[in-house]
């Protein structure tokens, strides 16, 4: 009993999936295209949730680049590949990339090295570095912001 369903349901689901957390455009487009809406319908439906203020993809932007840095202490690199994904207006991305504040962004990268050093196994502090920076670089974060990091010591 699969019927399909109306471009009413599909917008009422569609804004109740959007009020429970910040969506961007292409996440809703993908959601309205895995529930089998027809393509002149999703278009529909995302204009006018967009219309309402459901989906707002700077408000998304903002949201992604603060949570992602903050929490999940990612790189300016790595979130801008999120965002560039979710087909967010590189415009944007720049704009709230660019209000990291690079003391705290320096800070952020200097503690996430600080905590990995513990646990990184090398021969000598070459391959520590390396490893520290392989790392550094898999989190997002800029080779010129590495290395001004990289040479802390445990009691820095």
């Amino acid at each position: 009993m699969n019927r399909q369903m109306t471009e009413n349901e599909a917008l009422v689901r569609a804004a109740s999936y959007c009020s429970a957390s910040e969506h961007c455009r292409e996440e809703i487009n993908e959601k309205l295209r895995r529930w089998g809406i027809a393509p002149d319908v999703a278009e529909r439906i995302m204009d006018r949730l967009e219309a309402e203020k459901y989906i707002d993809d700077e408000r998304f932007c903002r949201a992604y680049v603060n949570d992602k840095f903050r929490f999940s202490k990612w790189g300016k690199k790595k979130i801008a590949q999120g965002l560039y994904q979710k087909k967010i207006p590189a415009e944007a991305v720049c704009r709230y990339l660019d209000e990291i504040d690079d003391e705290h962004y320096l800070s952020v990268l200097r503690e996430l090295l600080r905590a990995k050093r513990k646990n990184v196994r090398a021969e000598n502090e070459y391959e520590r570095n390396a490893k520290l920076a392989r790392f550094a670089m898999s989190r997002g974060f800029e080779w010129e912001y590495i290395r001004l990091c990289i040479d802390l010591k445990e009691e820095d």
